[in-house]
């Protein structure tokens, strides 16, 4: 059933944020979800090609309810439960279950070494896990390696057996079992809730520990600055608080319909599948939607059409007239022909993207977060969107820039109530960075005489040279995304035999159209009006693309 009531978009007309529902608990926002919209599709996802399973808010939160049940008959209602797997729904229902109970969940990143994997279910303290069939073969097979887990749990698996329990025969048990155990099961708000192994480009993962109240905070103020609408297609890995959060909770709480995407390499067939109105993405996915489209208007031959289009069009709205699902239908189409919003976290957004995507008719909404802040911390919203910022802070926040030099950029501190707890076991790195409750972000930046959020670059990236300017190199690098051609570039300094940065490199990978010749000259051209100690001296063409982390960010080598 479609959920046509699903959004509000009340502004509150002193603030400016949109009037938005309390939340209690997570608890209560699921329950809340099955009472008044019981019989919408809460879930979507393909069981084969042919085949779309649809489940209602009623089937979910019966679901965790028999789960529940299962679950605190083997003991397990107050205890840490890992999960590794793909995105599915049952992969949902645990994180669900597990967050309704007096437990902690905690998410695996599914693309870890089989030894890091270990390394963070023990030294998470989980004495459960859930996996999907891809995992059984190593996770079983390497048992005496996780000597505190007692219970296996497949969530593919249609029975259990000597050696795993089946999720599904767990649920199934469960609708006999009386639910006022797993029902009573409360832990405090302030209490760890959720505990996420930052995967970060450098060094071994910490865990960080977000409370429930982090994480309905994180809902329910990030729906001040930000709205979501009927249908979305959830996309990013669930073990990232920016989709476990963001996109999972804020969808039950809104009673929006998520369609669960299969396959990276299938987004964008399965955005015309589900049809969806938003999408929540990286920076890397929205450059890979821009570039597929731009070289299909080049292909056609179509670029001065289009650019003709747009300024006739952003003059007609000028008047009040939007012509643009008309003018530009061929293009959205491509995207499912519903697709209003996609909301881009992870790295700064490139305004001219932003503004393109605008200018045809989809919002583009660039926002800033870091799992320590569980993860949202500003965002932009339809009515006041600058491709410039990464937008409004969360009203339950301040923050500030510690130490700015004379272009007021420095270190961005927050505090509020999304900031996490601290690191698992690690008071000595929690210290380091929280003091007096301000989050010390690492990333730099500063604010505008608005309030509004602008990221420069992150702290570790930073390039000293000799004549003691700072760089960020990320400035750099998203002017030299600019040039069609170029697909992925690193910008770092180029050392002397004493180690000290003298000047600055770009390591580029090239899209299928370029000429190799004219890449130094075009880098240079694009840089022109930056100041000249900022100016490349060497080009690398690379042969293969970056490695990247699981929430596709280019690893940076340190």
């Amino acid at each position: 059933m479609a959920n046509s009531k699903a959004v509000s978009s009340k502004r509150n007309k002193k603030t400016g944020y949109y009037v938005t529902e309390p939340v209690i608990s997570i608890k209560q926002m699921l329950k809340k979800a099955k009472d008044e919209a019981g019989d919408w599709n809460a879930y979507r996802y393909k069981v084969s090609e042919d085949e779309i399973k649809d489940v209602t808010f009623n089937e979910f939160y019966q679901d965790t309810e028999d789960l529940g049940a299962s679950l605190c008959k083997l003991g397990f209602g107050n205890t840490h439960i890992a999960c590794v797997g793909d995105n599915s729904y049952p992969w949902i229902v645990a994180y669900l279950t597990v967050l309704k109970s007096a437990g902690v969940f905690v998410p695996i990143d599914k693309e870890l070494p089989e030894d890091d994997m270990f390394r963070i279910i023990n030294d998470s303290d989980s004495t459960a896990i859930f996996f999907a069939s891809r995992f059984e073969e190593s996770i079983l097979g390497n048992k005496d390696k996780l000597p505190n887990v007692k219970y296996f749990i497949s969530l593919d698996r249609e029975v259990s057996n000597d050696e795993c329990l089946s999720m599904r025969q767990l649920i199934s048990e469960g609708a006999d079992i009386d639910k006022t155990e797993y029902d009573s099961l409360k832990s405090d708000e302030g209490d760890l809730k959720l505990l996420v192994y930052t995967s970060g480009t450098t060094g071994i993962a910490k865990g960080v520990m977000l409370s429930e109240h982090n994480l309905i905070s994180g809902v329910y103020y990030g729906l001040h600055v930000s709205q979501v609408f009927g249908t979305g297609l959830s996309v990013l890995p669930y073990n990232h608080t920016y989709e476990a959060v963001c996109d999972i909770l804020v969808s039950i709480h809104k009673h929006t319909t998520l369609c669960i995407n299969d396959s990276l390499k299938a987004v964008l067939k399965n955005l015309q599948l589900f049809k969806p109105d938003y999408i929540y993405i990286v920076p890397a996915f929205l450059e890979l939607f821009y570039a597929g489209v731009q070289k299909n208007i080049r292909k056609q031959g179509k670029e001065k059409l289009v650019n003709n289009m747009i300024g006739i069009s952003n003059g007609l709205r000028k008047v009040g007239i939007d012509l643009r699902k008309v003018f530009f239908k061929q293009i959205t189409d491509a995207f499912g022909g519903n697709l209003r919003k996609i909301v881009c976290g992870g790295a700064p957004i490139r305004p001219e993207i932003g503004k393109f995507f605008g200018d045809i008719g989809i919002w583009v909404i660039g926002g800033y977060g870091i799992t320590e802040c569980s993860p949202l911390v500003s965002v932009n919203d339809e009515k006041a969107n600058d491709y410039n910022t990464v937008g409004r802070r969360l009203p339950c926040l301040e923050w500030r820039v510690d130490s700015p030099n004379e272009e007021g950029i420095g270190e961005i501190q927050v505090k509020g109530d999304v900031v996490m707890l601290g690191y698992y076991k690690h008071p000595e790195k929690t210290d380091e960075v929280l003091k007096d409750g301000w989050f010390s972000t690492g990333d730099y930046g500063y604010i505008t005489p608005q309030d509004w959020l602008v990221i420069t670059g992150r702290k570790k990236n930073i390039i000293v040279l000799t004549n003691g300017k700072n760089i960020y190199p990320e400035e750099i690098e998203n002017l030299i995304m600019q040039i069609d051609y170029i697909s992925e570039v690193i910008v770092s300094g180029i050392k002397n035999e004493h180690g000290q940065e003298t000047g600055l490199q770009a390591e580029v990978y090239l899209a299928e159209e370029h000429t190799e010749e004219q890449t130094l000259d075009d880098i240079q051209n694009k840089l022109e009006a930056l100041p000249g100690y900022k100016n490349i001296s060497k080009v690398v063409i690379r042969d293969e693309p970056f490695a990247k982390t699981t929430s596709n960010k280019i690893k940076r080598k340190y």
